[in-house]
């Protein structure tokens, strides 16, 4: 059934079935649709749009490769922009013993291994936050730019921890109101939320990226290499204080920090043309072309 529900978003969108939510429109580029990358006995699902400087998105648990229907045609015009299905998401299912986020890292390299990638911008969104830091760290001298999106991406400390402990709102992917405000685009959300093919589905709400139990990503080697790093955080983030994203950015120094007022723990969906602005300047300024 899921597969269906995703041919079908595939053929609305070709139709112009989705005019009614400001669908972006095509650029030329490179084009090469949803393929997979054999990595061992596991395939890892992406796409790629685009010609220019790599950039890499990594979505969050509420999304898939399709979350970033929002940023690819504007950003693809400059970039050639890779979009993934996480491990056990989408259509790259995990393997029978569930490695899960502890390979996301991994994949990642394998991926741009494969792409034959040297450097690399990289975009994570809350839980793609964990695959995109891991990966800076473990390798900062592959990395142009590293953006982070409502997320801290598996670094924790005793503050971000007492923060996020004591953080009681709802857990809610969007802003108080958004979906009131705009039911079409909440219910996309929750469409693309639901199109993986893995026996476990990701929850819709989104989750946390950094449980208190996991060990603290190591942010040393960032700071030692000086990887240009911005976090972008939405002003009503229910599910990750923005105080505790601001704790991280002063961990970091020489790192920037937008507080996006009006959005949510989503931003690139909430408020995509200022999302897709903030991701395209700080690239442009670190970019090596």
């Amino acid at each position: 059934m899921r597969i269906k529900r995703r041919q079908f978003l595939q053929a609305a969108a070709a139709s112009g079935g989705v005019v009614l939510l400001s669908r972006p429109e095509t650029v030329l580029g490179e084009q090469q649709f949803l393929t997979p990358a054999p990595l061992g006995p596991f395939k890892l699902f992406y796409e790629i749009h685009g010609d220019g400087p790599t950039v890499v998105f990594a979505h969050g648990s509420g999304g898939t490769h399709m979350s970033w229907w929002q940023q690819v045609p504007v950003l693809s015009k400059q970039y050639r922009c890779v979009t993934i299905d996480h491990r056990g998401f989408g259509y790259s299912k995990d393997q029978p013993n569930k490695p899960g986020r502890q390979n996301f890292v991994a994949d990642l390299e394998g991926l741009l291994d494969r792409l034959k990638v040297d450097r690399v911008s990289l975009v994570g969104q809350s839980m793609g936050g964990l695959t995109v830091l891991g990966f800076a760290s473990k390798h900062p001298d592959r990395v142009s730019a590293l953006i982070m999106s409502d997320t801290t991406g598996g670094y924790t400390n005793p503050e971000i921890e007492k923060l996020r402990a004591s953080n009681k709102n709802p857990r809610s992917a969007f802003a108080p109101g958004y979906a009131q405000r705009e039911p079409a685009m909440a219910f996309l959300y929750r469409e693309i939320s639901s199109l993986t093919m893995d026996d476990a589905a990701p929850a819709t709400t989104g989750t946390p990226a950094t449980p208190s139990s996991a060990a603290s990503t190591d942010i040393k080697p960032l700071l030692a290499r000086k990887v240009p790093v911005l976090f972008i955080v939405g002003e009503q983030d229910q599910l990750i204080p923005p105080a505790a994203i601001e704790a991280m950015h002063r961990e970091m120094p020489g790192s920037e920090l937008v507080k996006v007022p009006g959005a949510g723990h989503s931003v690139y969906f909430e408020k995509p043309e200022e999302y897709n602005r903030l991701v395209s300047d700080f690239v442009s300024r670190h970019v090596r072309t």
